[in-house]
């Protein structure tokens, strides 16, 4: 019986090996990408400036920013033909004070044309209920209530008005156990002009404005003189609806 050479059975696997390898270039490509939805808060056309600037809202009053940040939680992305795509888990605390909480990157994103985006202002009453709270909805973070049950500030903006009463300025939007007193909300935002591609090779930005302004003027404009200290309850309604009417604005996408 004949036997087979050492060498001819290296060359033949050497080929085949070569031939496993050539075949990756026919493999579909990844079907999911990533983009950041960066909010850059503002006063108006002015960028917020925490205990330095002094701001004027449409009533007149004067008044400074020290505290500012605000839950935002379950994006989602949305097609012409009104399909959606929700990001999984996507629970971030956008804080003033740390520049880097208002770039929120959402990783594993499957392809596509997509034409708006909405999110919750807030957190959603289901993960509320849920409990064990780490990462940005840790208490630590001071958007923790437990008084009578948790719940978060979906928005807290604290600082100092003449106008005030008190000359101080505490707005923590929060609550939700009660229909008449939930300040959970929903925005939809359209793209303007073009779609945000998401593609396997490319890491687009959503330019997005966040203006303290729009707090306190649209559907129940807020004089500092009556409204100044809210901690949940029919005021800080008023105030949830002004930001669910207009708080947000995108402003452009960076392709890449």
């Amino acid at each position: 019986m004949k036997r087979f050479p050492v060498f001819a059975f290296a060359v033949l696997l050497a080929l085949a090996t070569f031939g496993l390898n050539g075949c990756k270039k026919d493999e579909p490509v990844a079907n999911t990408g990533e983009f950041t939805l960066h909010l850059e808060n503002v006063v108006g056309t002015a960028p917020l400036d925490l205990d330095a600037t002094t701001y004027h809202n449409a009533n007149g009053d004067n008044f400074t920013v020290s505290t500012f940040k605000y839950y935002i939680s379950n994006v989602t992305l949305r097609k012409a033909d009104n399909s959606s795509y929700l990001v999984p888990n996507s629970y971030f605390l956008v804080d003033q004070s740390k520049a880097e909480s208002q770039d929120l990157l959402m990783k594993n994103v499957p392809v596509g044309d997509y034409t708006g985006i909405s999110f919750t202002v807030g957190v959603d009453s289901a993960r509320t209920k849920a409990g064990n709270f780490t990462d940005v909805l840790n208490a630590n973070n001071g958007m923790y209530w437990d008084m009578n049950g948790p719940e978060f500030i979906n928005l807290k903006l604290e600082g100092r008005s003449p106008q005030a009463p008190s000359s101080g300025l505490i707005f923590h939007i929060a609550g939700y156990k009660h229909s008449t007193t939930n300040t959970i909300r929903t925005v939809t935002l359209p793209f303007p002009a073009v779609s945000l591609l998401i593609r396997p090779d490319h890491s687009p930005e959503i330019h997005t404005s966040a203006d303290v302004l729009k707090m306190f003027t649209g559907v129940n404009p807020i004089s500092f003189a009556t409204i100044y200290n809210t901690m949940g309850g029919p005021n800080s309604v008023k105030v949830a609806d002004n930001i669910a009417a207009g708080m947000f604005t995108v402003e452009h996408i960076h392709a890449n």
